[in-house]
């Protein structure tokens, strides 16, 4: 367990890191296999059933994704679907049935429907039969007879509201989005709806629409800030919401709707991510983004007195659902050495109960490395925050290998969590930095915004610092650090080898923007709200904008690029085409440099199954003992 902060200065500025415990030595840890650390079961929860005896969940123990029924009990699971093909995402109980909702597209192309079953027999109805449309659960009316669904059918670049009556699921239109607006939440009565527009990625609109009387007022102001509603009280009288106006961090406000005054409700130092209230308003839960780690605090809502449930050893909790009856808490928690398991807390008894073991039982989680939260001064002092995995065989008797992990976005965060494939490569020997480089959410909106229009410049050269860091402890071998990114992180990868050629020794590519002008013109139809913000972030590919993005582009730089290069991509990817795979890995080939590609037909943008995922980690790990481990053995020979 981490314990301690430290402050060493260095060559590169005042560096902030924290230390383990003396007491935990170097040691060398059993070595697993991709197929044991796969063997972990990746588990989701949606909900209890009408009893409150069962739980809905999502589990991956087939190799894919399918939906099962959890018997609190017990603690079987029972599978109610059995897709050998396309993963299905478990989204509610029908109310007052034994039926069951779930969510499903097709190979990873993000067209989702929804579709009824039964736990008795195999029928299935689509209750979203309607092409080339993407179609997600948002909500069950009052009475529970009606349920909500988020949907492009009627226009491919806007989502409306349809309301279907759980009888005949005969879709309404509930509400009609002409304007970009996008949903966050539906008063109790009907009456009243919050919508959010988009205006950059720094700024957005909050309105409130009233449909009695068909008017929209604004609640935002024309500050620089990010607002969204949370949930609305039952009786129409308060709307909550989340917003940065006037600070660093998100805080949580009680609107008044009746007269338009507004509370402070809660704060922290740290961002507030959201709020939820239980059916009956008896509680509500607030999450927060607690310097890379997830926090959520229980509250009497009434009282707004917290209300206390057990804290679990080394995990942090990452969502609750509170039961109807408001006397159950169903828990997703997690750790960096152990998947996420499921509890479920009995608020009057006061006892909790573990549901799942998603750890292989095979795996001793002392052998797994517990993630670091680090900071570095980067070229220009800024201090940047990383998550870090160090090997625990790595002293500097014993020097070990090490990649510069990337997350995707731009705007995205790496977080205190577990990974299968992070954990894979520590065990064979490869300290992780995952760098949450300048641009990153979660560290204050300054710091959000310190990347726009400015992609693959100093969120690069933090990146780059990053390895600085690496290069500095003393149990890092230099001659074998490499970085690794997906999405936006797969395009630093390829510009971090471009443009610092000497930098990195090997490079490491999921689906990454290879060309910023093609990415932006090809955006998804349904992301048209979103579009203009990431034009004003990143910038418009149709004006002189254009100059720019095809320089932060590594498809017009792959000349530059000496080092070996592996990249993994799937066919069905709407975000990043696979021409922009193709074409980076064709420019490498011809000028002579080790790469290899990978390409699955039945992914999209990120890999859910299984099979591929372990595919995707064995030849990482094949392609990095080649090209750094094989580096470290030739420098010990002095080869070199």
């Amino acid at each position: 367990m981490l314990r301690k902060i430290c402050l060493v200065l260095t060559l590169f500025g005042l560096v902030a890191c924290e230390q383990k415990d003396s007491a935990e030595e170097t040691r060398t840890p059993k070595q697993y296999t991709i197929e044991q650390l796969y063997e972990n079961l990746s588990v989701g929860a949606a909900g209890f059933n009408g009893d409150e005896s069962k739980v809905l969940v999502t589990n991956n123990s087939t190799g894919i994704f399918n939906v099962y029924e959890l018997n609190l009990a017990d603690t079987l699971m029972n599978p109610l679907t059995t897709s050998p093909k396309e993963s299905f995402f478990a989204v509610q109980y029908l109310p007052g049935s034994d039926q069951f909702i779930y969510s499903a597209d097709e190979g990873g192309n993000e067209n989702s429907r929804l579709y009824l079953k039964s736990k008795t027999d195999s029928v299935v109805k689509d209750l979203t039969p309607w092409p080339n449309s993407a179609n997600n659960f948002a909500g069950w009316s009052k009475d529970k007879q009606y349920m909500y669904v988020s949907s492009n059918k009627r226009n491919p670049k806007f989502f409306d509201i349809w309301k279907m009556d759980i009888a005949t699921w005969t879709p309404v239109l509930f509400y009609q989005n002409d304007s970009a607006l996008d949903l966050s939440a539906i008063s109790k009565s009907e009456r009243y709806i919050a919508l959010s527009k988009t205006t950059t990625t720094d700024k957005n609109d909050l309105y409130l629409m009233d449909r009695t009387t068909q008017s929209l007022k604004r609640i935002s102001n024309d500050n620089e800030a990010n607002w969204n509603a949370t949930a609305f009280e039952k009786n129409d009288s308060i709307l909550y919401y989340t917003t940065n106006d006037g600070s660093e961090y998100n805080y949580l406000v009680k609107y008044n709707i009746q007269t338009g005054e507004t509370t402070k409700a809660f704060e922290d130092k740290w961002d507030v991510d959201g709020m939820n209230l239980s059916e009956n308003e008896k509680y509500h839960t607030i999450f927060i983004n607690d310097d890379g780690k997830n926090k959520v605090l229980l509250f009497d809502h009434a009282s707004n007195k917290l209300v206390d449930f057990p804290e679990i050893k080394d995990g942090n909790v990452q969502s609750v659902i509170i039961s109807d009856s408001e006397k159950k808490l169903l828990l997703t928690v997690g750790s960096s050495t152990s998947p996420t398991n499921l509890y479920v807390y009995d608020l009057e008894k006061k006892d909790l109960k573990r549901l799942t073991a998603t750890l292989n039982k095979t795996i001793d989680e002392n052998d797994l490395a517990k993630a670091q939260v680090v900071r570095f001064a980067s070229f220009d002092g800024k201090e940047i925050p990383a998550i870090y995995y160090k090997p625990l065989q790595a002293s500097k008797d014993n020097k070990v290998g090490a990649l510069v992990w990337v997350h995707g976005g731009p705007g995205g965060q790496s977080r205190v969590g577990f990974s299968n494939s992070i954990q894979y490569l520590v065990n064979n020997g490869y300290a992780v930095l995952a760098v949450n480089n300048r641009g990153s959410s979660g560290y204050g909106k300054s710091f959000y915004k310190m990347d726009n229009r400015d992609h693959g410049n100093a969120d690069l050269k933090d990146c780059v610092w990053g390895k600085k860091w690496l290069a500095q402890q003393d149990y890092i071998d230099t001659s074998a650090i490499g970085i690794y990114g997906g999405s936006y992180g797969g395009c630093m990868v390829l510009n971090a080898l471009s443009t610092y050629p000497n930098e990195f020794n090997a490079g490491v590519d999921l689906f990454g923007v290879a060309n910023w002008l093609r990415t932006l013109r090809s955006i998804p139809p349904y992301w048209e709200s979103f579009r203009k913000a990431l034009y004003d972030e990143l910038g418009d590919p149709n004006t002189g904008d254009s100059i720019r993005l095809k320089q932060a582009s590594p498809l017009y730089n792959y000349e530059k690029i000496t080092k070996p290069l592996i990249v993994f991509q799937g066919a069905n990817d709407v975000r990043v085409l696979q021409v922009e795979s193709d074409e980076i890995v064709d420019g490498v080939k011809k000028k002579g440099i080790p790469v290899e590609y990978i390409v699955y037909p039945d992914e999209g943008h990120g890999f859910v199954k299984k099979e591929n995922q372990i595919t995707t980690s064995k030849r990482t790990l094949a392609f990095l003992d080649k090209y750094l481990k094989n580096k470290q053995e030739e420098v010990k020979s002095g080869k070199q």
